[in-house]
């Protein structure tokens, strides 16, 4: 059985982090590995359903995404998790549960700027933030905090999705987990 571990990539709306954790995937896959994506998105539909944007429910939607991811790799599997999770209690709180288990936490800070996020604008959601039609948006209207000691800072604007993979993995590699 390969070792499990947590890939945490937060960043803003459009930054990236879905992009390079489903490369991400297709590469531990080839080498054998178990892995799975525990998309935000998916999750807030299926697993947060009914929560809102509040700070409140921001840190439940975190909190039962780091229970899962956890529970994953505690069992051998590779869990990449491309979700904001924007405030840094939340975070440390999933890696303090990943510390108390043993097991493997990498978080990947996916630094694109928001004036690169709102030209990709993925969803639509800068958009309807210009417009009006939305409020509490990451990085914009909302606080996003950015994380001071990631394991892997990954700058997207300056790469393809294949090298932001590759360096994902490559850290993976260093630490014995690929």
């Amino acid at each position: 059985m390969t070792t499990g571990a947590t890939v945490w990539l937060t960043g803003l709306p459009s930054a990236g982090k879905t992009t390079i954790a489903y490369e991400l995937a297709a590469l531990l896959r080839a080498g054998g590995h178990r892995v799975e994506v525990l998309d935000g998105d998916e999750i807030r539909e299926f697993i947060s359903a009914g929560l809102g944007f509040s700070r409140a429910d921001r840190h439940t939607n975190v909190q039962r995404i780091g229970f899962v991811a956890e529970l994953l790799a505690r069992n051998g599997v590779k869990a990449l998790v491309p979700v904001i999770a924007p405030y840094a209690d939340s975070r440390d709180a999933v890696r303090e549960r990943h510390t108390q288990s043993g097991t493997p936490y990498l978080e990947v800070h996916v630094a694109t700027p928001v004036e690169v996020c709102s030209v990709r604008d993925v969803k639509g959601l800068y958009a309807k933030q210009a417009a009006g039609e939305l409020t509490g948006l990451t990085g914009v209207d909302d606080p996003y905090e950015e994380p001071k000691a990631p394991d892997l800072r990954i700058e997207s604007q300056y790469q393809t999705v294949k090298e932001s993979a590759e360096s994902v993995f490559a850290l993976l590699n260093e630490r014995g987990l690929a």
